[in-house]
């Protein structure tokens, strides 16, 4: 499954075109790696999220079949969430 397809299956973005937009400005790593939004994810791969005013890591668990789930928490497993301060 794609990078961005998993994103929103799993709920860690709202839509896919976010998470495309997300992952063109570099703020998605994969194994601590920029990574594209066509990018395949596989179970252990460890994300790491720039979101707004917070930094998610997380571990996928289980790449669904399907786009179609009915629970996306257990796609993956939180491994940090930090608040960040951007103050400019």
């Amino acid at each position: 499954m794609r990078l961005d397809l998993f994103l929103k299956v799993s709920r860690l973005t709202p839509r896919r075109a976010v998470a495309q937009s997300l992952c063109d400005a570099g703020a998605v790593l994969v194994n601590d790696l920029p990574a594209k939004a066509s990018r395949p994810v596989k179970p252990g791969d460890r994300l790491t999220l720039r979101l707004r005013h917070r930094r998610l890591v997380v571990r996928v668990t289980e790449v669904p079949p399907t786009k179609s789930v009915k629970t996306p928490a257990a796609l993956y497993e939180l491994l940090s969430e930090e608040r960040l301060n951007d103050d400019v």
